[in-house]
């Protein structure tokens, strides 16, 4: 099965903008995360306890489609996640898996066309082998020609995990890459 998956995080252009207002308008409130564990868009790994994040609303379609011309209309969404309050540097060299995977964790994963109209969708309950289960579902949704990319969504908050792009022609293997 291809394994190329490109696995995206929130690009770095968008990061500087959503570090002062979101996409709502919001102004970034950065505060320290007395926790950890929330799921970092911005390096696709969770926060550590201590660090500085925020959490902003992000329109992911939106700004894809500011890029490749697409009209997405009502499919516009947007929703929260955290990112780092500060430039973090993105992943740093993770290679296989995918990021935010626990047995049991559902995830929608929407594909969506050139137009940016939503083109189907499956729910993904994670299995123990998670990357089997994401690889399975993106095979089945890029084996569509006129799907575009896909947004992975956890189910429980509807907020945005990361996009997949197709994969690119003599790529090396691994799912984390810019």
């Amino acid at each position: 099965m291809d394994t190329n998956w490109t696995v995206l995080p929130i690009a770095p252009a968008a990061l500087r903008e959503l570090r002062r207002a979101d996409d709502a308008g919001r102004p970034c409130a950065p505060y320290a995360d007395d926790e950890g564990g929330a799921p970092l868009r911005c390096c696709l790994r969770p926060s550590r306890r201590g660090e500085e994040i925020a959490l902003v609303s992000y329109a992911p379609l939106r700004r894809w489609a500011a890029r490749s011309g697409a009209r997405p209309g009502a499919y516009d969404e947007q929703g929260p996640v955290f990112i780092h309050a500060q430039e973090c540097g993105g992943p740093a060299g993770q290679a296989g898996g995918y990021p935010f995977s626990r047995p049991g964790a559902l995830r929608t994963v929407r594909r969506y066309n050139a137009e940016g109209h939503i083109a189907g969708g499956r729910l993904l309950e994670i299995q123990e082998t998670a990357a089997d289960s994401f690889d399975r579902t993106f095979a089945e949704a890029f084996a569509d020609p006129d799907v575009a990319l896909v947004h992975v969504r956890a189910v429980e908050y509807g907020c945005f995990h990361f996009e997949v792009r197709r994969p690119q022609r003599g790529s090396a293997p691994g799912h984390f890459r810019r």
